[in-house]
């Protein structure tokens, strides 16, 4: 997993509440196991018409937005069916912070798993960056995770929580099974004295 400590980017204004998985990425692009090439189907139905042509007003289609790296969204967002294919559909795009009030609890848990920085702010802060964000190419903003603000385009910084943990995750680039690899030596050591104590298992 790629460590996260400090990003700058253009952020992308998604004003919309109770935004599910399903519309992150709907549930026929599932069958895959690969983490990349579901960003091009990332928000397919809002992205696309049914002939598979781009809907031109849809905000990651508009020209200043399709490199954003922030998105910046209303409450609930991630709700609905587990799949840890939304966050790989938003890391292959290239989303890498998602900035809403409020998250559903397995989207959000997910999210740190893949190498994604979900901030819950007040809605009155989540406003300001949305107002920051509607400016386009000039909606560029940084988020620095160790010391856990957002600064926007006019210099303004917000200050974020963030559990110590996954904060440390983030930074390190530890997934699961990086955080377990992190015990290796004591692994080995436990499956060596076991195997000295225990021969016939």
């Amino acid at each position: 997993m790629r460590k996260f400590t400090t990003l700058t980017g253009v952020a992308a204004p998604l004003p919309m509440i109770n935004v599910d998985t399903d519309m992150i990425i709907p549930k026929l692009f599932l069958k895959t196991i690969k983490r990349s090439g579901l960003g091009v189907n990332l928000f397919q139905e809002m992205r696309y018409d049914d002939d598979g042509n781009e809907i031109a007003d849809f905000v990651l289609n508009r020209p200043a937005y399709r490199n954003a790296a922030i998105l910046v969204a209303g409450e609930n967002f991630g709700c609905g069916s587990s799949r840890e294919h939304a966050p790989w559909a938003l890391l292959d795009f290239g989303i890498r912070v998602i900035v809403a009030p409020s998250f559903a609890d397995i989207f959000y848990n997910n999210c740190f798993k893949n190498g994604i920085l979900p901030v819950r702010l007040p809605r009155e802060e989540v406003d300001k960056l949305m107002a920051d964000a509607e400016r386009g190419a000039n909606a560029t903003v940084t988020v620095d995770l160790v010391n856990q603000v957002i600064t926007g385009p006019d210099g303004g910084s917000i200050a974020f929580d963030i559990d110590p943990f996954r904060k440390h995750c983030l930074i390190e680039g530890l997934d699961d099974i990086g955080l377990t690899l992190t015990k290796e030596t004591r692994i080995d050591r436990f499956e060596e004295t076991r195997a000295v104590a225990r021969p016939w298992q």
